[in-house]
């Protein structure tokens, strides 16, 4: 644990100097992560089928594609538990660290996978292990990102503090999304044989950034405190994990109410990015597109977390479910135009629905544990809300699309009941923005 453990002593200036550096550092933590995270996405929509599925029919190598990017996903609830534990024992800062080194090395090693014509299957098998490498990682760095801006901030801008963690999503979605839009410009036998390889290979730089901000940023006061409360009383230390199953009604609640905002997330850089494409605009065009309307959408995860701050989490959340879902239709139809004009449109459109879910989303999930339980409670529940919202939507909803002749009436349905689910759950949780964060229980 760091040695900067409290911010009692400091006077009110110096403690929101500390908060904004230490939101600053989860910004860039996040962003670094999400980059590598999310690049794999725009990867499997327009590299991995043809590298590594070469030879199938072109919408079976994209669900095989989808499968690999899946595995990710079913590994962040393991990374939620393994560091989530430790993050709750020893601290926030210590976990952060060692899982931006897990993300960033398995990352460069993806750029470096022979593809199926020099290895054949055991390119995606090597593919698979290291994208769970990969989802470990991301599940150990959200919950202690996230709750390391929350425990810094002030009680009242929680929300809108914690926000900036999601904010990160977006702008590592930008980030890649440029990267790999800037390679697609090459002939597409150079982008397939190396040009993909060099935005993941450029990983290996951000992590050097990445630790160089980390470990600038002090503990979680509010977890010091904790836990010199607890040595102080010769309490015994609880499993953070066994003390989160006790009550599992919060996990529940946050894995269905959280669903959609990531199933709606993914569906994005993955089947949208695909789906224009086959319908006639220029790769490179809608891969700038979706870069453009993540860059916008940053600003509205930041007032979506604002305006949980004063309204609540759950109005907001749920108004931004609801008209994402009068919207499926119209999105789509703008996707399926060919016109880059409004393929932008419609993925600018989507994000900024989508930010009201996903702005306070951080803040509601982490508010609803105790301090000694806080990162294990917030990552696995985060992270189960991921794998079952996100982990295979890509894969079910490319496979109703073949499977119904390219029809989209099925996906909408789909992605419709997804959020609809998440509406009821996210109504039937406690309302969590006046919780007190110091209360261990």
């Amino acid at each position: 644990m760091s040695g900067h453990t409290t911010l009692a002593p400091a006077g009110t200036a110096a403690k929101r100097k500390e908060a904004r550096t230490v939101i600053l550092s989860s910004y860039l933590g996040s962003t670094i992560e999400f980059y590598d995270f999310l690049l794999y996405a725009t990867a499997a929509a327009v590299a991995f089928p043809k590298v590594f599925f070469a030879g199938t029919d072109e919408w079976v190598g994209v669900v095989a594609a989808y499968a690999t990017f899946a595995a990710g996903y079913v590994a962040r609830p393991l990374g939620g538990v393994i560091f989530g534990h430790f993050g709750d024992r020893i601290g926030r800062k210590g976990m952060l660290i060692i899982s931006m080194a897990m993300m960033g090395i398995a990352s460069t090693l993806i750029g470096l996978i022979p593809g199926a014509s020099a290895i054949g299957p055991w390119g995606a098998v090597l593919l698979v292990l290291l994208r769970v490498c990969q989802g470990i990682a991301v599940g150990g760095e959200w919950g202690g990102a996230a709750l390391m801006a929350l425990e810094h901030s002030d009680p009242k801008r929680r929300g809108f503090a914690a926000s900036f963690v999601n904010a990160g999503a977006p702008t590592g979605a930008v980030l890649g999304t440029l990267v790999m839009g800037a390679f697609s410009a090459l002939p597409q036998d150079a982008f397939l044989a190396w040009g993909w390889r060099v935005p993941f290979l450029l990983s290996f730089v951000l992590l050097i950034v990445g630790m160089f901000v980390r470990l600038r940023v002090s503990e979680s006061p509010i977890f010091a405190e904790a836990v010199a409360k607890e040595s102080t009383q010769g309490t015994k230390r609880k499993i953070p994990l066994l003390d989160v199953l006790r009550r599992p009604k919060a996990l529940i609640m946050i894995m269905f109410a959280g669903a959609a905002g990531f199933g709606l997330q993914v569906v994005l850089p993955t089947f949208s990015v695909t789906y224009a494409v086959s319908k006639g605009a220029p790769q490179q065009g809608v891969l700038y597109a979706f870069a453009g309307a993540s860059a916008i959408s940053i600003v509205f995860v930041l007032l979506g977390g604002r305006l949980s701050d004063r309204f609540g989490r759950r109005p907001v959340m749920i108004a931004g479910l609801a008209l994402f879902i009068a919207y499926l239709f119209p999105m789509f139809a703008m996707l399926g135009s060919g016109n880059v004009g409004l393929v932008f449109l419609a993925f600018t459109v989507a994000l900024i629905l989508h930010s009201s879910l996903y702005g306070p989303l951080a803040a509601f999930v982490s508010e609803q544990f105790g301090t000694t339980s806080r990162y294990t409670g917030a990552a696995v529940g985060y992270q189960l809300a991921t794998l079952i919202g996100a982990g295979f939507t890509p894969g079910i909803i490319a496979g109703l699309y073949k499977d119904s002749g390219q029809n989209i009436l099925p996906v909408v349905v789909f992605l419709s009941v997804m959020a609809l689910v998440s509406i009821v759950f996210i109504a039937l949780t406690r309302e969590s923005k006046n919780n007190d964060l110091t209360t261990v229980r």
